[in-house]
């Protein structure tokens, strides 16, 4: 399984994006995090991807700045360097990477362009989600399955 294939399920792949320009107010950000229900923020300039902003660190620019996020911008809290795929990226590699470096969200991009987000809800669904499917296959191939035999579901 691919990204691609987490981004096809999610339906993102061309949707909506939400993006933020690292010179705006960090407390324009959380508002827009707030509101939407989102734990993450694409900070986008000139087109290109320079940054990430997770409920992460706003909380480390609330614990900087006693409790307040006064004048900081989304540049001064943002990740600069955020962990990044590509579409092709396995999920095997991309789980790797998010529990490597406590990631929770992940930017994917195509020849510099982007294509989405994922989080790591998004990678453990996936799994889960082939493994059922995996046992579902395992359990028709053998044809004198009992009845009644609760499979991974508790069904």
């Amino acid at each position: 399984m691919k990204v691609s294939d987490i981004l096809r399920v999610k339906g993102q792949s061309g949707g909506t994006l939400f993006t933020i320009n690292p010179m705006e107010p960090l407390v324009l950000a959380v508002n827009i995090m707030a509101e939407k229900d989102m734990g993450s923020l694409l900070v986008m300039e000139h087109g290109r991807l320079v940054g990430l902003l997770t409920f992460r660190e706003v909380i480390q620019a609330l614990s900087r700045n006693q409790g307040a996020l006064g004048d900081v911008t989304v540049r001064g809290a943002m990740d600069a360097q955020p962990l990044t795929c590509t579409p092709e990226t396995l999920i095997d590699e991309v789980r790797r990477m998010m529990l490597g470096s406590h990631a929770r969200y992940m930017p994917v991009l195509s020849d510099g362009q982007l294509d989405g987000v994922i989080s790591f809800y998004d990678v453990a669904k996936s799994v889960v989600d082939s493994q059922n499917f995996e046992n579902q296959m395992l359990k028709a191939y053998i044809k004198d399955w009992p009845s009644g035999t609760p499979d991974s579901n508790g069904k």
